[in-house]
């Protein structure tokens, strides 16, 4: 007896399960059910994940509604357990009003759902479908405070880069169907894989898709939304940046052959999404506000994750997507007593590293990154490992941190560990999603080095160098986030204009005239 049904039933059980206990909140606000469903849909998708994988059950035709590919049953898995750690935090955090906790647990789990949908199906109009349903939920979330003037201009903007996004989404999806005569990514997927090259219809459906990713991750410089949403409730902004911002890399992962197949679309990823990594991380650092910087934090990810799919490096993409979504997550959960944990690094006075620590440190960092990629000849593209050797440098230059100091065979330790990790880890995910060989080939290795370079740079004079008077005018420029998102509201509410709600002044406090001259 055929195994094969089990896998429709698991993977649509979980978003249709969502939507049910989202119908059960017209009473009161049923937290239970909620935590239930979300612990519920977590299991099944592990379960579905670890019979794929150990070859228990295939995507075969009897299947053929359900899941892109493997990849698909590790990211639903991952949405479904950001799902069940929200709701466990919102419970607490929306607690006293029952009509808010009502309206918001109802739109939660609809947005929940929403996402469910577009990762468990296979069908190409489904998934438009539910990117749709992800706008409309989401919106009710982020202007769950209608009051607030930036929450509802961020909404709106949201609302308008979304649709847009959308658009470019469905008109891919149509050139692709009439092209595959299908409307199932996994028949796409083989087909574009076993081809040699794209027709011109294809590589517009290529550069649509690359579009329609770009600006649902908040790439520059239609950004703005993103920073300005965290007026929004903070479980809301945790699910946001831990697990819908993300979709815009899975929709890449999911169509990776048609991607690395259109050189257009490879480097309008590594051109947008290097410029924003590096830009990005370094307005950053400027920074105060613990939520804002997170906010500049997931915009520079994204980027880089547009990067890896750009360079082909899939396995790399998905391993930063699960590693990315739980650490938003704790991050913004956490982000209250983040604001403690800041200030005391702020009043901390730090050693700056020496000439000879940066030396050693860099020394040492290309050396161990550069064995490792001659022990197991690795092979193009080789920025990502530039990247590590970047991190690895910085982290042993600073090791004469604010709050503690670490010795240097401590380091080389921890160095080590952290390279073999990366690398299992790397391979692990290996085994579900294949890299895909681009045609950027070594210009493209190149650009992404050159910005990797500039952010070391960058990064060396906004944190050692700001007193320098040059550097406090380049400061300046970065805290305003070179006035890009300015542009793009004038613009926006040029050409879709909207009415903004005002805020009532508080009422001044009135003296008796007689009361003064006593």
């Amino acid at each position: 007896m055929s195994l094969q049904w089990i896998i429709p039933l698991m993977a649509w059980f979980i978003p249709f399960s969502l939507f049910f206990a989202a119908i059960t909140n017209e009473r009161r606000a049923s937290w239970g059910v909620a935590r239930g469903v979300t612990l519920l849909g977590f299991v099944l998708a592990v379960l579905l994940g670890l019979g794929l994988s150990l070859d228990w059950l295939t995507l075969d035709k009897e299947a053929r509604w359900t899941l892109a590919s493997e990849a698909s049953a590790i990211i639903l898995g991952l949405v479904t357990f950001i799902g069940f750690i929200n709701v466990g935090f919102s419970r607490s955090y929306m607690s006293g009003n029952s009509e808010d906790e009502k309206r918001y647990l109802r739109w939660l789990l609809v947005t929940l759902g929403s996402v469910a949908i577009v990762i468990a199906t296979n069908h190409m109009l489904i998934l438009v479908l539910g990117w749709l349903a992800i706008t409309l939920s989401l919106h009710r979330l982020l202007i769950f405070y209608p009051n607030r003037p930036r929450a509802v201009l961020a909404a709106y903007k949201k609302f308008i880069f979304a649709k847009f996004a959308e658009v470019c989404l469905l008109s891919a999806v149509l050139i692709l169907h009439y092209v595959h005569d299908t409307w199932f990514i996994s028949e796409i997927y083989q087909q574009v894989k076993a081809s040699e090259s794209l027709n011109s219809w294809e590589q517009l459906a290529a550069l649509l898709l690359a579009l329609a990713a770009l600006v649902k991750c908040a790439q520059l410089p239609l950004h703005g939304w993103l920073i300005q949403v965290v007026e929004a409730p903070t479980p809301v902004s945790a699910l946001l940046h831990a697990g819908i911002i993300n979709l815009g890399g899975y929709l890449l992962i999911v169509f990776a052959p048609l991607i690395v197949m259109s050189d257009i679309a490879q480097w309008m990823l590594l051109v947008v999404g290097g410029i924003t990594t590096v830009l990005a991380a370094l307005v950053m650092m400027t920074r105060a506000s613990v939520k804002v910087r997170l906010a500049w934090s997931t915009m520079s990810q994204m980027g880089l994750l547009m990067v890896e799919c750009g360079l082909g490096l899939f396995e790399l993409a998905l391993l930063h997507l699960i590693a990315h979504s739980c650490y938003k997550a704790y991050a913004f959960l956490n982000s209250g007593s983040e604001v403690e944990s800041s200030i005391s690094r702020r009043l901390s006075q730090a050693e700056a590293p020496r000439k000879s620590d940066w030396l050693i440190a860099g020394t040492f960092s290309l050396s161990l990154v550069g064995g490792m990629v001659w022990l197991f000849d690795a092979t193009p593209p080789y920025s990502p490992w530039l990247l590590f050797a970047i991190a690895l440098t910085l982290l042993v230059a600073e090791r004469r941190g604010r709050l503690s100091v670490t010795g240097m065979s401590e380091m080389v330790w921890l160095s080590a560990f952290l390279l073999i990790v990366y690398s299992l880890q790397k391979s692990g995910l290996g085994l579900v999603i294949d890299n895909q060989q681009t045609s950027v080939g070594w210009p493209g290795d190149l650009w992404i080095s050159l910005l990797l370079l500039l952010l070391m740079t960058g990064y060396l004079l906004l944190r050692y160098h700001h007193n320098l008077p040059w550097m406090m005018k380049v400061r300046r420029v970065f805290y305003a986030g070179f006035y890009l998102d300015e542009l793009v509201t004038r613009l926006n509410l040029r050409v879709y204009p909207t009415r903004l709600p005002i805020r009532f002044k508080p009422k001044k406090l009135q003296i008796p005239k007689e009361e003064l001259y006593q």
